[in-house]
């Protein structure tokens, strides 16, 4: 008898977020489309303004309004569509069941309250039945948890009395403090030095691999995805380009912008002082975005009907899928 497959912990389907401008509404996002599994870890991969970091304000809901808006799709935690949910339930859900660290957690923090008070907050929130004393100590656990030295007087500081790796380790206790299902990292090592990115990446695989949630990392950087995701979406202007197991990506990468995404990665094999491969060209601007496929006019193995036919995501392989006409081609062989 075959057993039937569970679904996905979390399932995007067909996502369209548009924000309105003087100039009308413009799609930010465009048809994306991915699952999450029970502990895995999603690579988010694209260049800066491809719409990573949309997507991922999208799945909590913290897209400013009435600026943005959700023009179509669904986001299905656990099955329930959470674009559909009231906002006192999915306040239930964001921060609880999933969390999210933000890519600058001095503009995250709080600045006029103490550390330890933003913390205490948390549990406030989720857990009302808590008191004063036991949101203090939860509070303190958490600290020395995320490796913050001296946690009782850290608990008094403020945001700008840290270093940018101490604030990001709060940044992470106050998304880890209820032990949520699924931890949304946005850049979460940006602007860190090497040493510092390693701890952070470290700390959050501890608590990954203590619980059991599911991890979606959103990063420019795809040696931080080689080295700590299962999967990996590669986004381009809006749209998924590619999505494939990691292993698979890097070995076979198909969609050309993934391939050169790919080749322009540093290597010590590289002949010394030889400049890196670039993409020509810019992406296009949300005013501007073509019918057909977005990567088109940087593509050196665009036809004619690239610009004019947009691709859908098809199957390369089990598990591996591209939007690129290309896919057809590779059919027939």
């Amino acid at each position: 008898m075959n057993q039937k497959s569970c679904p996905p912990l979390l399932a995007v389907k067909h996502l369209g977020v548009a924000f309105r401008t003087g100039q009308g509404e413009m799609l930010a996002v465009d048809d994306v489309s991915f699952d999450l599994e029970a502990g895995q870890v999603l690579g988010i991969a694209g260049e800066s303004g491809c719409g990573k970091s949309v997507t991922a304000l999208s799945v909590v809901r913290l897209l400013p309004k009435p600026v943005s808006i959700i023009k179509k799709g669904e986001v299905l935690f656990k099955g329930q569509n959470l674009i559909d949910l009231p906002m006192d339930a999915m306040r239930n859900i964001r921060g609880k069941k999933i969390s999210m660290i933000f890519q600058e957690p001095m503009t995250a923090l709080n600045p006029v309250q103490s550390v330890g008070r933003q913390i205490a907050e948390i549990y406030s929130l989720h857990f009302p039945g808590m008191g004063k004393k036991q949101r203090y100590s939860a509070s303190l656990l958490m600290l020395e948890k995320v490796g913050i030295p001296d946690a009782p007087k850290a608990m008094k500081k403020y945001p700008h009395q840290l270093s940018g790796g101490m604030r990001q380790r709060v940044m992470i206790g106050m998304a880890l403090a209820c032990e949520p299902d699924i931890l949304i990292a946005d850049e979460p090592t940006t602007a860190l030095d090497v040493t510092v990115q390693a701890q952070i990446m470290d700390l959050i695989f501890q608590f990954r691999d203590k619980t059991g949630m599911a991890v979606i990392l959103i990063t420019h950087d795809l040696g931080l995805i080689a080295e700590n995701c299962d999967r990996v979406v590669v986004m381009y202007a809006g749209t998924v380009a590619e999505s494939a197991s990691v292993t698979t990506l890097f070995r076979n990468p198909f969609h050309p912008y993934t391939q050169k995404l790919l080749q322009s990665i540093p290597s010590l094999a590289q002949t010394a002082k030889k400049s890196l491969p670039t993409i020509p060209g810019n992406v296009p601007a949300l005013s501007k975005m073509p019918s057909g496929c977005r990567f088109a006019k940087r593509c050196d193995r665009a036809l004619i009907q690239c610009e004019s036919q947009r691709p859908r995501l098809m199957p390369v392989s089990s598990g591996h899928f591209a939007a690129c006409r290309l896919v057809h081609d590779y059919e027939k062989k």
